[in-house]
C-alpha cells in the first residue's frame, strides 16, 4: 500500500508489516502521516532490503537484519524504528557512525509476556492441556470413577519461583504471582533495597537448585548467551520447571533437551528458540515434557497496538524535528 505523494516527500518503508497486521486485525493507518510517502511490505528477505529501502529516510522493521554493510548502502537513511523492544538485529554502532537514530519500543509487552508465564505455570500445575487432550481421546468416558486423577495436580501457593532478570517483565510477573501466595525470588544485579519487599534476591545456582520454577526474563548479551547449559543444569533440582520467554539463545537447546530425556529437568516451557522458525530437527520439538509456543507471548492485539502508537509518535516527532523516544544508540 502506498500513500499518494510527490517525489519531494520523505519516504517511510515498513519492511515486514505482517508482524503487526498479518491477520488483518490491526489498522496501520496511524503510520500514514500527511507529508510522507509510505510503503509497506508483508516481509522482506535480506537480499531485498537495500533495493526496497534505498531511497528511504525512515525504516520500520521488526526482524530485518541491518548489518554495517547494509547500512552503508543506505545513504539517505536517518531513522530506524524497531517495532519491538529487542534490537539485536541492528548494528547500532554502525548506525551511530552513519548518524542514523535507532529507536525501539520499550515495555509494550510486559503484561502479555508475564501473563504467558503465569499460563505456563498454571498449565504445569493443573495439567489443563493434558487432561483436555485425554478427554478428547475418550479417557474420561472409560473411567470407572467420577474423577480421573491420572496425574497429580499442584498448587502455586508457597511454591518458590525465581525470576532471572528483574526488568519491567520480571517486575510485572512478580506482581502477578503475589496473589497466588508464591515465594518470589530474583536473580538480578539490583540491590535488595531496590526490589519489592516481597521479592528476595537469590543466586542463579541456588535458584536452579532450590526453586519450583525459574523464569528467564533477561536480555541476550555475550554474558547470558547459553548461560543455561550442561554445567548449570547439573545442579538443578530434577523437578525444576524452566521457563524461557527471553531469547532462545540464553539456553543451550541441546543441553536442555538432554536434561529432559535424562529426567534431570522437570519440564521446559518456551516461547522462543535459537532459530525461528525452527528446523524440524530441533531437539526441543520432540523432547519429553517440553512445551514450545511459536513466539506469540508478546502478540496480543493490545500489545501490538501499543507498538503501533509508539511508532507513529516517533515518526511524527522525527518529521517535526522534535526529540525522539527510546533512542538506543
Amino acid at each position: 500500500m502506498t500513500t499518494p505523494s510527490t517525489p519531494t516527500q520523505p519516504l517511510v518503508v515498513f519492511l515486514d508489516s505482517d508482524v503487526l497486521s498479518g491477520h488483518g486485525d490491526l489498522d496501520l493507518s496511524p503510520l500514514h502521516i500527511n507529508g510522507v510517502r509510505f510503503k509497506q511490505y508483508p516481509r522482506t528477505a535480506s537480499e531485498d532490503i537495500v533495493e526496497r529501502a534505498a531511497q528511504a529516510e525512515v525504516i520500520v522493521t521488526n526482524k530485518c537484519q541491518f548489518t554495517a554493510e547494509i547500512l552503508a548502502r543506505l545513504p539517505r537513511l536517518r531513522l530506524i524504528l524497531e517495532a519491538a523492544t529487542g534490537y539485536d538485529n541492528i548494528d547500532i554502532t554502525a548506525a551511530r557512525q552513519q548518524h542514523i537514530d535507532v529507536c525501539n519500543v520499550a515495555g509494550y509487552a510486559r503484561m502479555p509476556v508475564a501473563q504467558t508465564i503465569v499460563a505456563y505455570l498454571l498449565d504445569h500445575c493443573n495439567r489443563v492441556a493434558h487432561y483436555a487432550h485425554e478427554s478428547r481421546q475418550g479417557a474420561w468416558t472409560q473411567c470407572k470413577d467420577f474423577c480421573r486423577l491420572a496425574h497429580p495436580t499442584l498448587e502455586l501457593h508457597h511454591k518458590r519461583v525465581a525470576i532471572v532478570g528483574f526488568g519491567s517483565i520480571g517486575a510485572t510477573l512478580a506482581e502477578m504471582l503475589r496473589p497466588f501466595g508464591t515465594e518470589v525470588f530474583a536473580v538480578t544485579s539490583k540491590k535488595q533495597t531496590e526490589l519489592p519487599t516481597y521479592v528476595k534476591k537469590i543466586s542463579l545456582e541456588k535458584a536452579f537448585a532450590t526453586c519450583f520454577a525459574v523464569s528467564l526474563n533477561c536480555p541476550l548479551t555475550p554474558s547470558t548467551r547459553e548461560f543455561v547449559n550442561k554445567s548449570l543444569l547439573a545442579h538443578a533440582h530434577p523437578d525444576l520447571l524452566l521457563i524461557n520467554t527471553a531469547r532462545g539463545a540464553v539456553v543451550n537447546e541441546y543441553d536442555v533437551a538432554q536434561a529432559l530425556y535424562e529426567d534431570r529437568l522437570g519440564a521446559y516451557y518456551a516461547d522462543v528458540l535459537c532459530q525461528e522458525p525452527p528446523k524440524e530437527n530441533n531437539p526441543l520439538l520432540s523432547a519429553p515434557r517440553c512445551h514450545i509456543t511459536p513466539h506469540v507471548a508478546w502478540a496480543t492485539i493490545e500489545a501490538r497496538n501499543r507498538i503501533l502508537q509508539a511508532l507513529a509518535q516517533n515518526l511524527q516527532a522525527f518529521l517535526q524535528g522534535k526529540p525522539l523516544n527510546n533512542i538506543v544508540n
